[in-house]
């Protein structure tokens, strides 16, 4: 069933998508994209009429199969996402079904940045996996009506810039729709003062950059990723990757360069590369990043018990001596580091298992203990909760990377697994109150919260939190010199993500 709505601030009709608790206005254009590596330019006007039934197209990219890592069963088919390079800059608003007081509501609003290493669309609207039509279902129902918007952008080597214009294209593109919704989103019942921003894994390290650069939002969430787990890198570095593209496509064809070859064909060159994660590249704004906590009030921390789970077919190729030898490159903390993750050449799965094991401590749960310390020194209302719910289809794959978004946004009937159900219906809960401002649980001031495993719902002593987080290894960690920690985990990491595991 479709539904109208005449939008003031836009002055057009949308037409999109009614079911029985929501309207999903789909692939509406926040932007325009002159010509490839320009910076996005404002909509000034729309069309009298505009249809939003259809999921608007993602940015090209190369193919990678979604359910791999989230272990959805392979028989299951995921809908045709069409690409192109000059429309991806578009977004869904999904509203709660509340009739026509709507407009005149001011409702707390969800931005949803989805991730993807920065190469891909990793959990679209339209793949069914980060589908907001749940959690806004679900608010209403709780009484706490929200609205959510989640944005296309550019991606891979086409966010890049080509060296000449602006960099950092995703990031100029989402910071245009940001605007938009600040623009726009009152005409759908929105209230642009109580906008959330949320993000996960490269989602989530663009919200971390949106938040030190005092992006207008009220909140951020930050899940499984911040600018610790990719920092902006600099312009050389840039270049070089630019470059790598550059020459797959000249062996393609010497006369193609990443100006004048089609997209279909810096894609293949980016396949070509092997390049399967991105990053972004150092301006002045990101001065001090480190330690700045943005004008946002409040901040909501997740992670899960397996992050490192994206490194792990890579690790698992490493040779153990490798491994010794990232550690050691860590210069003085080398041996300690050594015995902390019980890195033994002679013993291949203790090494190869501990390198995960540091992966995920550095990259992951040191970013949340520092973001946690730094937002209660700033005086912020910060909320950290521990995603430990196994995958619902492979539940001795754990709780790894991304598994969390099939819980939050329900996109899936999980009805065969009822720990994960619960799991699932209690973030979206705590995700709903802390959008309207409330504690997401109880006394969540003064208690972390754990989402499973099994199906458990409860604060956290802090014994309880140290037995399913490796806390004091991380705290040693931040006692060593990040710089020779560095070393160490691109010796592990570098070139070895893939959504493929």
């Amino acid at each position: 069933m479709t539904a109208s709505l005449f939008h003031k601030s836009l002055n057009s009709t949308l037409t999109g998508i009614k079911t029985s608790e929501v309207i999903q206005f789909r692939g509406i254009p926040y932007g325009r994209i002159p010509r490839r590596f320009a910076a996005p330019e404002k909509l000034e006007r729309y069309p009298r009429w505009l249809d939003c039934t259809s999921f608007g197209p993602r940015c090209p990219q190369v193919a990678v199969d979604v359910g791999h890592l989230l272990r959805i069963p392979p028989d299951h088919v995921f809908p045709h996402e069409p690409e192109d390079e000059f429309k991806c800059t578009n977004l869904d608003v999904v509203l709660p079904d509340i009739g026509p007081s709507i407009e005149s509501s001011k409702l707390p609003v969800l931005v949803w940045i989805h991730g993807g290493s920065q190469a891909v669309t990793f959990g679209s609207a339209a793949s069914g996996v980060c589908d907001m039509s749940t959690i806004v279902a679900d608010s209403l129902r709780l009484g706490k009506p929200i609205i959510a918007v989640s944005i296309q952008y550019r991606l891979n080597v086409f966010a890049l810039g080509n060296g000449n214009g602006p960099p950092n294209l995703a990031l100029r593109d989402q910071e245009l729709a940001l605007q938009w919704v600040q623009d726009h989103i009152s005409g759908f019942g929105g209230d642009p003062d109580m906008v959330t921003l949320a993000g996960e894994s490269a989602g989530a390290i663009y919200c971390h950059a949106h938040l030190v650069t005092n992006a207008r939002v009220r909140q951020v969430i930050l899940s499984s990723g911040s600018l610790f787990l990719s920092s902006p890198q600099p312009r050389q570095s840039v270049l070089a990757l630019r470059e790598n593209i550059s020459r797959n496509l000249r062996d393609m064809d010497q006369t193609l360069d990443l100006e004048t070859a089609s997209a279909s064909q810096v894609v293949e060159a980016v396949r070509r590369s092997g390049l399967q994660s991105f990053f972004l590249e150092w301006e002045d704004f990101f001065n001090a990043w480190q330690t700045k906590t943005g004008s946002a009030e409040r901040l909501l921390l997740s992670d899960v018990t397996k992050e490192g789970a994206i490194y792990q077919a890579g690790v698992w190729l490493t040779d153990p001596d490798d491994i010794a030898k990232a550690f050691d490159a860590s210069g003085q903390h080398g041996d300690e580091l050594k015995k902390l993750y019980h890195i033994y050449p002679d013993r291949p799965s203790s090494c190869k298992t501990g390198a995960l094991d540091f992966i995920n401590d550095y990259k992951y749960l040191l970013p949340v203990q520092h973001l946690e310390k730094s937002c209660k020194d700033a005086k912020k209302s910060v909320f950290r909760c521990l995603i430990d719910e196994a995958n619902p289809w492979q539940p001795s794959s754990g709780a790894h990377h991304a598994v969390d978004l099939v819980l939050l946004f329900g996109g899936f009937d999980l009805s065969f697994a009822p720990s994960a159900e619960r799991v699932g219906q209690a973030m979206r809960k705590a995700w709903i109150k802390f959008i309207y401002g409330e504690e997401p649980w109880s006394e969540a001031m003064e208690n972390y919260y754990g989402f499973g495993p099994h199906g458990s719902l409860k604060s956290l002593e802090d014994w309880e939190v140290q037995s399913r987080r490796r806390v004091g290894l991380a705290e040693k960690l931040s006692e060593m010199e990040s710089s020779s920690l560095d070393k160490t985990s691109f010796g592990l990491a570098a070139g070895k993500v893939s959504l493929l595991n």
